[in-house]
């Protein structure tokens, strides 16, 4: 108890001097001032980096250049009639067994012609084997709206291409 007392009244005395510590430079919260605000120029905000997103990451989205290589032939062309719209539906046959990201890209066509291709990755070491194992499938939907311009559906390969016409 000797030695609580003591110590109780020089934390007293100490606490009770912090109103001047307060305004005073020893204080390391007034070393920097107080926050001011601005608004950030057009030229600044575009400029403006966040540190926090790397700029090379594995999330990163794909190039915009599709490389995929045409698919070796095509066997069949199905337009199928859905509500708002059809679907066009096509079965091709790889070069190769375990071909992957099978699509069909769009082409630039001449009006009244909806012109597609049918586009795979082909594997880094091609192996062949029976048909049954080279056949994909791919499709795309068409609304109504690209339905009324469109007469003429053309699917290409690299051997051969497939026509449905209205």
């Amino acid at each position: 108890m000797r030695k609580f007392l003591p110590v109780l009244l020089i934390a007293a005395l100490g606490v009770s001097g912090c109103g001047y510590v307060r305004d005073s430079r020893l204080n390391p919260f007034n070393w920097f001032g107080s926050a001011e605000s601005r608004e950030l120029s057009a030229a600044e905000a575009a400029a403006q980096d966040n540190p926090l997103i790397p700029k090379r990451s594995a999330f990163a989205n794909k190039p915009d250049a599709d490389l995929r290589d045409r698919i070796a032939g095509l066997e069949g062309l199905v337009v199928e009639r859905i509500p708002g719209g059809a679907i066009v539906r096509v079965t091709g046959i790889s070069s190769s067994v375990r071909s992957f990201d099978v699509g069909l890209r769009e082409l630039p066509g001449t009006p009244g012609v909806a012109r597609y291709e049918m586009v795979t990755y082909l594997p880094e070491f091609p192996a062949t084997g029976p048909v049954q194992t080279r056949r994909y499938t791919a499709a795309v939907r068409l609304s109504d709206t690209e339905l009324a311009q469109v007469r003429t559906i053309e699917v290409l390969s690299a051997s051969n291409a497939l026509t449905s016409r209205r």
